[in-house]
């Protein structure tokens, strides 16, 4: 029974003095995982195609400053401002088609108006009845 005893109270010691994980902790990266290598290692495979730019030395030490930054290689920090700077031109480029079409459609609408439906009728008489209560 003193074995079972000092053993809790050992196991007890040593629990308190290391602290419990917080929930940063518990919920963080995974310290076996590094999703950049990971990254890096399934899109190495299917980078075939190349791309050449001329930069000024003052931008290519702005660039590699910023990819030192973030950890990466110039090359894949250009590559990934470009992919960037393309998916963002690509979904400005949808949301303008997109509120084109929708001016067509509000135009449509405003020039080709539906009949009024029982609900209108019964909005606007509910709206004649609150104004000339209020007078």
């Amino acid at each position: 029974m003193n074995a079972t005893k000092a053993a809790l109270a050992s196991h007890d010691s040593a629990s308190q003095s290391k602290p419990p994980p917080t929930s940063l902790d518990m919920s963080g990266k995974l310290p076996y995982i590094d999703r950049q290598k990971v990254m890096a290692m399934s899109t190495q495979a299917i980078r075939s195609a190349r791309i050449e730019a001329r930069i000024s030395p003052e931008m290519l030490t702005v660039v590699k400053r910023a990819a030192e930054i973030q950890g990466r290689s110039v090359s894949d920090f250009v590559v990934a401002a470009a992919q960037e700077a393309a998916q963002r031109t690509i979904e400005e480029t949808a949301i303008i088609r997109l509120s084109v079409e929708d001016q067509r459609l509000m135009m449509d609408a405003v020039l080709n108006p539906p009949d009024p439906n029982e609900a209108l009728h019964k909005a606007f008489e509910a709206h004649k009845r609150l104004v000339a209560e209020s007078r």
